[in-house]
């Protein structure tokens, strides 16, 4: 092993500090254009795929409502034609003079009550999954819209924060990414970990909308909104302030990075002032130990020194 002397040590030391802070570092690379899962298509005619747990349940709603509401026109449909053909002047020379007929009344009054309940559950159900207060566990990022861009901080890790401004265009497409969605600092959450969204703005309302991921969330100046959010896969997601906001309204996009727990952690440790769990907890301990011993070593001077005092 290689002896290192007196004169080297600050230099090993510093070396050693710079080593640390690149394997703290090296779990984080930004994510590429191959991430990107949640943004416009160009011609779409059905809502984005979903990357949420509630943005999948509210899909299946959603496709199950419109079968409902297309084999309901086409039956009203059927049923329109069939009277257009069946009581026309030509086939019905004496009108019918039935006034009324209990069953059909039944039928048509019991049929739709039934329907609209079988619609009414899953839709319960669904708002108050939207609507479930944080675990304890979940971490928290509050964001703050500001006229026209976004900040991001993070009060479970040190309270950095983030801010984030529309990318160039020209910038944004020579890296490959989509013109006035990409940012220059995305907002980058743990994947699979409840999240706590605060809202609030700084300036008139905005409202923080992602619709790959099935969120949307006023923030309102003097007013702390919160959401729950759950990301299922790695992956870029785009979303825009949905809340007309002035000039450039239309120039403030939201862009999620969500990544594996382990390369967010190291992302965090990139922050100024970041920190994961307990780590920094820990680190202050031994200096708040010791001044806990230098205190009660005072204290006991001074009670040790009384006595001599009166005996003087």
């Amino acid at each position: 092993m290689a002896e290192v002397s007196e004169g080297d040590a600050p230099v090993a030391a510093a070396a050693a500090d710079e080593t640390a802070g690149d394997a703290a570092a090296g779990g984080y690379e930004p994510l590429g254009p191959e991430w990107i899962k949640g943004q416009p298509t160009a011609g779409a005619l059905d809502v984005q795929e979903q990357f949420s747990p509630i943005g999948k349940t509210a899909t299946g709603l959603h496709v199950g409502l419109l079968w409902i509401m297309g084999l309901i026109s086409l039956f009203v449909l059927g049923l329109l034609l069939w009277v257009i053909v069946r009581y026309r002047r030509g086939a019905n020379p004496t009108p019918s003079k039935t006034t009324h007929n209990t069953l059909i009344e039944v039928v048509w009054t019991l049929v739709p009550v039934l329907i609209l309940v079988a619609i009414a559950i899953p839709s319960i159900s669904l708002l108050s999954k939207q609507y479930e207060s944080p675990p304890e566990d979940a971490i928290t990022i509050k964001v703050t819209g500001y006229q026209w861009y976004w900040g991001y901080a993070y009060p479970d890790n040190g309270g950095f924060e983030v801010i984030s401004n529309m990318m160039p265009e020209d910038e944004a497409k020579a890296k490959g990414f989509p013109a006035q969605l990409e940012v220059d600092n995305r907002m980058v959450v743990p994947v699979g970990t409840p999240l706590r969204i605060q809202t609030t703005a700084a300036d008139v309302i905005h409202s923080f909308a992602v619709p790959s991921l099935w969120f949307k969330i006023d923030a309102v100046p003097g007013r702390l909104n919160e959401r729950l959010l759950t990301i299922d896969e790695p992956g870029i997601y785009y979303g825009q302030c949905s809340e007309l906001c002035g000039a450039r309204h239309g120039y403030m996009p939201i862009a999620v990075e969500a990544l594996p727990r382990d390369q967010w952690e190291a992302w965090v440790r990139t922050q100024p002032g970041g920190s994961v769990g307990d780590a920094e907890p820990e680190a202050a301990n031994p200096a708040a130990d010791a001044a806990a011993t230098s205190e009660a070593g005072e204290t006991a001077d001074a009670e040790a020194a009384q006595p001599a005092a009166a005996t003087n």
